[in-house]
């Protein structure tokens, strides 16, 4: 719980510094003040936990951000294409993919990594199944051969 709480901390610092723009006495002591409160009030809360300060991602999170950022740009480019080529290019499909992700983090960002490729959609999260909808047939063939769902496991670590 200490960790998380140092991490809270860092953040919100590191969000006010960027937002501020000014580093006078005041406004560093106010936003001290303000960083403090916000502390108090989420632990009353009773909410700083591994889910709310994900420490154990950032080992890996960088490197698959980049990755699903190159994904993100290249699934544009191929739905722009297919949307000059017409309704006749697409595929559309819905199919249901079993996630290895063990936990419920894990899952969820393999759901929203879905949904930030273009041409896919995560329509519903069950147990170990993700169901989706794909733009593309190949879209789905790419989510089944696993490369997406072995990078989010990887963060799992």
């Amino acid at each position: 719980m200490k960790t998380h709480t140092i991490s809270l901390f860092f953040t919100l610092a590191t969000f006010w510094l960027l937002n501020s723009g000014h580093n006078t006495l005041l406004i560093l002591l106010l936003g001290l003040a303000s960083i403090c409160l916000v502390i108090a009030i989420v632990h009353r809360m009773d909410v700083v936990d591994h889910e709310s300060q994900p420490i154990h991602l950032t080992q890996n999170i960088f490197s698959y951000l980049l990755w699903l950022i190159k994904e993100v740009i290249h699934s544009n480019i191929i739905v722009i294409k297919h949307i000059w080529l017409g309704n006749k290019s697409i595929s559309p499909t819905l199919r249901r993919i079993r996630v290895s992700q063990k936990t419920d983090m894990g899952k969820v960002i393999y759901a929203n990594s879905i949904n930030l490729t273009p041409g896919t959609v995560t329509i519903d999260l069950i147990d170990d199944e993700v169901v989706v909808h794909a733009l593309l047939q190949k879209d789905i063939e790419t989510l089944l051969a696993g490369e997406m769902d072995r990078r989010v496991s990887l963060l799992e670590r």
